[in-house]
């Protein structure tokens, strides 16, 4: 019993804490620099839409606006099988030379729109976005100064949780974001990232592959193909989207449900992530598959703790209670403060575990989860 209480311990240490540590020591001993130029190819931005319509008019004009020359930028937007306005704007839109519109309609799936978007592309690299975020305006052009490096063949941009006139939010999910975001900076700044930022990301167009269909998680599928053929990932926090830091509850648990169901995914997809040809089979084993391990270790180390009587692990049982008291106090939202913050921090950590036990749920019972908007 006590092996299965420190296995859990360090496990848990390790996926949280340790992997971080290795990664900031990684960037001090051996750091591999972007090396940044300006170039400024012809680009395609590449965005699949369904039901749409709250967002999309902003957004194209949100890419219209974007500070790169016009006369080197192509926007495709896919209409998958939409059933709202979407593709009434996007007929209003259709008139500007430097849109191209797809009407699908029947709804085939994200991958699928994706596939038809880039098979529509004529840009030597494509930019990847959706619908509900907003680039800055300098974004993309920064982006694409990674690939002045020939060693690149993805770029990520940030994401930021909050709005660009108040800043990032300070909440549980917003302290969790910025930590993920550290992270994806060390694995950049010392070798490649496991994925990109799915609200805006930049590849090769030679290099991208073609999505199967169904496909959840694009952006980690592509990025890992791209690294698979000898090529960088990295990300640039200087190009940043920014996205509502309050989709509400239910919704946040679903779409975390949906990302960590596609890791799942990427699995039976993609056996080779955990082989050789892998070249980042250490990263992504560290950063996304432990993830899914952790809420059984959790499990585990609250219940062994539990039934070994000695103090140090009934303190432990203790603490491991009380931080689960806490997490309960995140869902009453009290006043801002301490206790609130920490509160706040312990729930986000409780639901996001709590996800990853449904998403493994979904995945042993056989229950695909569908694109949605």
């Amino acid at each position: 019993m006590k092996w299965i209480f420190w296995g859990s311990v360090a496990l848990l240490a390790y996926t949280y804490a340790g992997y971080a540590v290795w990664l900031w020591l990684r960037v001090r001993w051996r750091p591999r620099p972007v090396r940044l130029g300006p170039t400024i190819p012809l680009i395609s931005v590449v965005m699949v839409a369904r039901n749409e319509e709250p967002f999309l008019r902003e957004k194209l004009h949100n890419l219209l606006r974007l500070e790169y020359p016009t006369d080197l930028l192509q926007v495709v937007v896919v209409s998958d099988g939409s059933t709202d306005g979407t593709e009434s704007i996007l007929s209003e839109y259709a008139r500007e030379p430097r849109i191209c519109v797809l009407l699908n309609q029947m709804p085939s799936g994200k991958a699928c729109g994706v596939n038809d978007g880039v098979g529509a592309a004529t840009g030597e690299v494509v930019v990847f976005t959706d619908a509900r975020q907003k680039i800055e305006a300098t974004a993309v052009r920064l982006l694409l100064e990674n690939f002045a490096d020939p060693e690149v063949g993805c770029a990520s941009g940030e994401l930021m949780i909050g709005s660009a006139e108040a800043g990032e939010a300070a909440d549980g999910m917003g302290q969790y974001w910025r930590v993920e975001k550290k992270i994806r900076e060390w694995e950049s700044n010392s070798g490649s990232v496991v994925g990109a930022t799915g609200a805006l990301y930049a590849v090769r167009r030679q290099l991208i592959p073609m999505l199967p269909p169904g496909t959840i998680l694009d952006d980690v599928y592509i990025p890992m193909h791209v690294a698979r053929q000898g090529s960088r990932v990295v990300f640039d926090p200087r190009a940043a989207a920014w996205d509502s830091p309050n989709l509400g509850r239910p919704r946040e648990f679903a779409r975390k449900v949906r990302t960590l169901s596609g890791n799942y995914q990427l699995l039976q997809m993609c056996p080779w992530l955990l082989g050789k040809q892998n070249p980042l089979r250490f990263e992504f084993i560290s950063h996304k598959l432990l993830r899914l391990v952790a809420p059984f270790a959790l499990l585990t180390a609250l219940l062994s703790s539990f039934f070994l009587r000695d103090t140090v692990y009934r303190a432990a049982c203790l603490l491991q209670i009380a931080f689960y008291a806490l997490s309960l106090l995140g869902m009453i939202r009290l006043k801002r403060g301490f206790v609130s913050r920490m509160a706040d921090a312990a729930f986000t950590f409780v639901v996001l575990n709590t996800a990853a036990v449904v998403a493994f749920g979904k995945f042993v019972t056989g229950r695909n989860i569908e694109w949605s908007r």
